[in-house]
């Protein structure tokens, strides 16, 4: 989603700097099925150009065609519903009583607007919440900088749209061996942001994949521009301790809700005993998934990929513990 938010963002942003007048678009509620969840944008110039999605049916046609007519949202935003009769549900390929309430703001082209989506797309690019407010009665709208997410708020009695935005979801892979390759295809489908650090630029070059950040510099500098937040996963697999060890020394002391290093249990009773002497604590080691990944009994780097990934989902959903004891009750250990 955050991904998704990015883009419709942007192309906000260019269309205003283009001098081109465009309109964004907010799902505020839905009622039975709905393909996309509260808090959805979708946004359309006057050429027809569009960008994100509504329902991933035929509302974004509808509304393109309202918008672009001068039937909707001509000069102020506007609270508008989808799905109401059976008809119109049936007609607009909603889901079976699927119902749709979206916000829909005409953008201008003025400095004040111009700035405000300039905002949103930094902070969004950084990494960074931010929270947009809009009042449909007094035409006005405004953003704040937020230290996380909150829900969306859609007040129908004051008219008003609380909106926070936060950055997609990172996995910062560290090493560009062959694990990593798998492990950053199978993450890119959960719509993962992916980022590989390698100080060795002759496997970073040779990397795979399109929309991967690659850095060529020590990982803990790294990890310290760009992995730093809540919404990261770490994960260190060179097998190289003179570059695992730099990164884990400073993923395990950031907000990171995952980091996971790649080795036996040797290996890692190893690491855990070269890190405490570099000054790390008890605590912060306590946080390292090592040997990583689910014990699924992989081999193979597509399996062990799968590990990986499993676990940081299991995790993220705060279930690992339990996704533990259950694999080791039915293995039998």
């Amino acid at each position: 989603m955050q991904a998704v938010d990015l883009q419709v963002l942007r192309s906000v942003q260019d269309w205003l700097t283009a001098g081109q007048p465009c309109w964004l678009s907010t799902v505020v509620a839905t009622w039975g099925s709905s393909p996309r969840p509260v808090g959805s944008l979708f946004a359309c110039n006057a050429a027809g150009q569009v960008v994100g999605s509504l329902s991933g049916g035929c509302v974004e046609d509808d509304l393109l065609d309202k918008l672009t007519s001068g039937q909707l949202a001509k000069d102020h935003p506007q609270f508008f519903k989808y799905g109401i009769t059976a008809e119109e549900t049936e007609r607009l390929g909603l889901p079976c009583g699927g119902q749709l309430d979206i916000i829909v703001e005409p953008c201008q082209p003025t400095a004040a607007a111009r700035a405000h989506f300039e905002h949103l797309t930094r902070r969004l690019e950084s990494r960074h919440t931010v929270t947009r407010h809009v009042d449909l009665v007094k035409h006005r709208f405004d953003a704040r900088d937020s230290a996380s997410f909150t829900p969306l708020e859609w007040d129908p009695v004051r008219q008003t749209l609380t909106h926070t935005l936060g950055p997609r979801l990172q996995l910062f892979i560290i090493g560009a061996g062959m694990v990593s390759q798998y492990l950053a295809h199978m993450a890119s489908a959960l719509d993962f942001e992916i980022t590989v650090c390698d100080p060795r630029d002759h496997l970073l070059k040779d990397f795979p994949g399109d929309g991967i950040r690659r850095i060529a510099e020590m990982p803990d500098d790294a990890v310290r521009k760009f992995a730093h937040d809540s919404a990261s996963a770490i994960v260190a697999l060179t097998h190289d301790p003179r570059i695992d060890d730099m990164g884990l020394m400073e993923a395990l002391r950031t907000e990171a809700f995952y980091v996971g290093a790649m080795g036996s249990t040797r290996t890692s009773a190893s690491r855990r005993m070269r890190l405490l002497a570099l000054d790390l604590t008890e605590a912060e080691l306590n946080r390292l998934h090592a040997p990583i990944g689910l014990p699924i009994g992989s081999h193979t780097p597509p399996e062990i990929a799968i590990a990986i990934l499993a676990e940081i989902t299991a995790v993220r959903y705060k279930r690992a513990d339990a996704a533990k004891e259950h694999l080791a009750a039915i293995s039998g250990g």
